[in-house]
């Protein structure tokens, strides 16, 4: 004769499968929906522009905003913190100081923006690619999804406070109308399921007529995080560089600018952090490119922080990862990093001058 099951153990049985099949069922539609780019993308631009190339000479600034969401006061769970997004006004606070901040620099030729939010849960769902071109006059501007997953589930355990919707990627703000604008994806992936949920990276590539009949090429890129054995980075990193010194050898100027997640060559780890821990995001061979290449970047200040914590000046651990390449025939002017104590992001913008040769 078989037993019944007491109301408790169905309880308990209940109360496991819940959590157990929203995992799966999660897993399962991230699956189905995953976005997946194909390798080239042309892109839309907006916006005017009546300036035209009149110098050889021009000015760039790159920026990962951090979605307006990892500004001072914030720590982040994938960084060992516990946060996930700050409060709605919290968030205000943050996005009108980029907005500030970028109407300072309303002049450069060329900004480079990463982690800028379309539509988005982390961010109210705010569009922040064409709010902060209402602080932009005159720039016609660009934008390629590097992230696009209808529901991250992360961090698990309460599906309320999740991460969500998310919608996100990068733009790049000129003054010159392009000739095109173009999403490459970078090769390699994380393994299933965790590359459901993450950023599928890319480089932004806007091409500009200059003088003589050759182009520039203003390059966004965002590489991989995250990558403890360094794979991707090594993937990313030689498609960028086959890509780009190809465009060299057909005459045209290339500036590579934007968040790439390591080190430039030579830069000496933990430079900013006098003997503290470790904070190793991996670093560039010294000889990754061709001579005449230059890694241009402003050690006097770091340009990202750690967010297990809040950040604490003189306490929290920095590192040096958003900078630019430049081909041989671009000389670097000057190159400052612009230190905002990580006011509003993560990360702090740096600004560059350039002359083409």
């Amino acid at each position: 004769m078989k037993k019944a099951i007491s109301s408790g153990v169905k309880v308990l049985i209940i109360l496991i499968l819940i959590p157990v099949l929203y995992v799966v069922g999660v897993i399962l539609y991230g699956t189905v929906t995953d976005y997946q780019p194909e390798e080239t993308i042309p892109l839309t631009f907006w916006g005017n522009s009546e300036e035209t190339v009149a110098s050889n000479n021009f000015s760039f600034l790159i920026w990962n905003i951090g979605y307006a969401g990892l500004g001072e006061k914030e720590d982040f769970f994938y960084d060992g913190g516990s946060g996930v997004r700050p409060s709605k006004e919290q968030y205000e606070v943050y996005m009108s100081g980029i907005e500030r901040t970028l109407s300072e620099y309303a002049g450069t030729d060329f900004i480079m923006i990463q982690e800028i939010d379309t539509n988005s849960k982390r961010s109210y769902f705010n569009n922040q690619l064409h709010r902060l071109s209402a602080n932009l006059p005159g720039y016609v501007y660009t934008y390629a999804t590097n992230y696009q997953v209808d529901f991250v589930p992360m961090p698990l355990g309460n599906p309320a406070s999740a991460l969500g919707k998310m919608q996100a990627g990068l733009g790049t703000y000129s003054k010159y109308v392009p000739s095109s604008s173009t999403r490459l994806q970078f090769p390699g992936e994380f393994g299933w399921p965790k590359k459901v949920f993450i950023l599928d990276r890319c480089m932004l590539v806007m091409r500009i007529p200059v003088n003589g009949g050759k182009e520039l090429l203003v390059v966004n890129t965002h590489n991989s995080a995250y990558d403890s054995d360094g794979k991707l980075k090594g993937e990313e990193m030689e498609y960028l560089k086959n890509f780009v010194t190809a465009e060299y050898e057909k005459g045209n100027y290339i500036v590579v600018g934007g968040d790439w997640n390591q080190n430039p060559p030579n830069f000496p780890q933990n430079h900013f952090n006098e003997g503290k821990a470790d904070y190793d995001q991996g670093i560039i061979a010294t000889d990754f490119m061709p001579e005449g290449w230059t890694f241009a970047y402003d050690m006097s200040y770091p340009t990202n922080r750690s967010l297990k914590k809040a950040y604490a000046a003189g306490e929290t651990q920095t590192d040096l990862i958003d900078y630019f390449l430049l081909s041989p025939n671009v000389d670097l002017l000057t190159v400052k990093t612009i230190d905002m104590q990580f006011s509003y992001s993560d990360h702090q913008p740096v600004k560059m001058n350039v002359r083409l040769k």
